[in-house]
């Protein structure tokens, strides 16, 4: 959730927090904050409701000198959004500053023990609480930082990613993890230091990151090697890792929002996907092929595999659905898909024999991370298929496929989602060919359809301006409903869900024969049904409940194959998408469902790319 940035170095740090907050604003945008300490000592702390732009206005008449600073924008947990309530929180002595990330579930507990020793807060979070209790034992211990964090965090139950800076010694800032991402930047000769959630906010000033994991402690001194410790006070081995990220995809590229430009991504991020992967041969059809190397490292496992799990959440989930339709018609193999925050709590049956299968965009979501390592506990084999490169789901798993398609800025997802597809379809083709129960031919043909697909998908972006057209007429809407079958199912709901994240209106997806079971009660002239009826599974069924719409007077978008004539006839209005394989179809379907989404939302003056309440990786339950 919340995005942390913080500077340590030679240089103003100000600038390095701010242009860093706006780089990590899709993790929550309820209040922004930084703290700074000027070369007098002086302890700067400025914060407000809203967004960065909000605290870039405050700040503009402020001292904000200083080569040291912490900065933080909030998702609120604990606490309404307010400037109180927003980050860096001081001590109470006015010693320290503290920026968090995450939940201390036990900060009632420690509150209380606190308030007994004389302290006071100012705010609702569990993040003062925080900075109180290091404060306590930073004043205990003879103001030892590193120390005094470790104390705390020994105290502390939950998770944090958190920065400190001390009024008193501008040369140091000390950084910590559990079960929240933090990642530290470190610059030529150890001059200059950089802390985020993410590397996308350090990747300008330097390509070489140390990926925290859980229970370390950075100590940073300007000047000397950067020192990890964990909550015993020993020292930790570290690898030092080289980021290789194109900073042009971190920026709009003319586009309104970031949102478009990730649709407009698509075909070359699935270019990207495939790239290395997936080989296709038109003139000779029979060296098709696609190498996976964790199909080849753990081959056994993946092909003895009694039965298969997927973990997921939000749109990720919806990936899970069609790949388990993919992985059971080409390898015959059992598959379950699971909410990750249902699966963990649920006393979950898995055996050494599973295959759990993670999938994430970002590779922290936490409900993700704790199923996986509940799965682990069981002996399973863990495989990941995550974005984020060297994210914490990424350095849990046994194996895995990166979907390699550069970062996704916008919080409703998109290119992740064609992406998290393409590598389940990858998936499935490999190992049903491995366990033959995918033929050469079907084989063959798929690959040589799938490498085609970026193509075809450039063609459905070419509707744009169509969708732009139509989408007007649905601002008035206070309900939607998205119909749709096999492959199509999980595209219709995370068509509904693209739509409710975005323009903030009901919508609900549901397979289209469960709609006389219920939803055909709400069927009215007011009602927007969106059909997905192209040429393949239950073609003719979905025309039927399409009359049964029609009837009832309800609304009809379509998305149909092309040249599709039938359905044009019932139908208010049609987008067309290209002919390809069932198995493929959703590359294709969802794309005008999120073009419809984005432009409703934009219809209604609403912010595309930082939807009310909503943060782009959650990192707590």
């Amino acid at each position: 959730m919340c995005g942390i940035v913080g500077y340590i170095g030679q240089n103003d740090a100000y600038p390095v927090l701010i242009e860093g907050l706006k780089k990590l604003e899709y993790r929550g945008y309820d209040s922004a904050g930084v703290a700074l300490i000027n070369s007098e000592d002086q302890l700067n702390v400025y914060k407000t409701k809203g967004k960065v732009s909000n605290l870039e206005a405050m700040a503009a008449e402020k001292d904000c000198c200083g080569h040291v600073g912490i900065a933080h924008t909030r998702w609120a947990t604990h606490g309404e959004p307010s400037a109180t309530n927003a980050h860096p929180h001081v001590s109470m002595s006015g010693d320290l500053a503290l920026v968090h990330n995450g939940i201390i579930e036990n900060y009632q507990i420690l509150k209380e023990q606190l308030i007994g020793k004389g302290y006071e807060f100012k705010s609702t979070t569990d993040t003062e609480v925080l900075v109180q209790l290091i404060d306590f034992y930073y004043q205990q211990n003879g103001k030892d930082l590193v120390s005094a964090v470790c104390q705390a965090l020994n105290d502390a139950i939950g998770a944090y990613a958190i920065a400190v800076v001390e009024k008193n010694n501008p040369s140091h800032l000390v950084a910590a993890r559990q079960s929240s991402p933090l990642v530290v930047g470190v610059g030529k000769d150890n001059l200059n230091f950089y802390i985020a959630s993410d590397a996308t906010p350090i990747v300008e000033h330097t390509d070489k990151v140390v990926y925290l994991d859980d229970g370390q402690i950075a100590d940073i001194r300007v000047g000397e090697e950067l020192n990890i410790i964990n909550l015993e006070h020993s020292a930790c081995h570290y690898d030092i890792k080289t980021v290789d990220l194109d900073i042009s995809k971190l920026s709009k590229g003319g586009f309104d929002h970031f949102m478009l430009k990730e649709i407009y991504d698509q075909p070359n991020c699935l270019k990207d996907c495939m790239s290395g992967r997936l080989f296709a041969d038109k003139e000779h059809p029979e060296n098709n092929r696609i190498v996976l190397s964790a199909l080849h490292d753990y081959r056994d496992r993946l092909v003895q595999a009694k039965h298969i799990i997927i973990v997921a959440c939000g749109t990720s989930w919806h990936a899970g659905l069609i790949g388990k339709q993919l992985i059971e018609k080409m390898c015959r193999k059992r598959v379950e898909v699971a909410y990750a925050s249902e699966f963990r709590y649920g006393d979950p049956v898995i055996e050494p024999e599973d295959v759990v299968i993670a999938i994430s965009q970002s590779g922290e979501t936490a409900d993700t991370l704790a199923a996986i390592k509940l799965a682990k506990e069981k002996g399973a084999l863990i495989f990941g298929i995550v974005n984020g490169v060297g994210s914490s789901i990424a350095r849990e798993t046994d194996t895995g496929i990166y979907i390699h398609v550069g970062p996704e800025i916008g919080v409703a997802s998109t290119k992740a989602f064609t992406g998290q597809v393409t590598v389940l379809a990858l998936l499935a083709l490999a190992l049903g060919h491995e366990l033959g129960t995918l033929n050469n031919a079907d084989y063959y043909q798929m690959i040589e359809e799938l490498s085609e697909i970026p193509q075809k998908m450039e063609k459905v972006l070419e509707q744009a301006p169509m969708i732009k057209d139509i989408s007007r007429m649905f601002t008035y809407a206070h309900n939607f409903l998205y119909l749709g079958r096999g492959v199509n199912y999980p595209v219709a709901m995370e068509g509904a869900l693209k739509l409710k994240e975005i323009s903030y209106i009901h919508a609900e997806g549901y397979p289209a024969a469960e709609m006389k079971h219920g939803p055909i009660a709400l069927v009215d002239q007011d009602m927007p049904i969106v059909f997905l009826a192209t040429h393949h599974q239950l073609y003719e069924k979905i025309i039927s409940n399409m009359q049964e719409v029609k009837s009832r007077n309800g609304r009809i978008l379509a998305v149909v194959t092309e040249g599709d004539q039938q359905v044009k006839k019932i139908a208010d209005n049609v987008l067309e998408i290209p002919r390809t394989l069932n198995a493929l179809v959703p590359l294709l379907s969802v794309v005008p469902l999120q073009l419809l989404a984005y432009y409703v939302a934009v219809d209604k003056g609403l912010d595309v790319d930082m939807p009310r309440n909503l943060a782009k990786s959650v990192t707590v339950e």
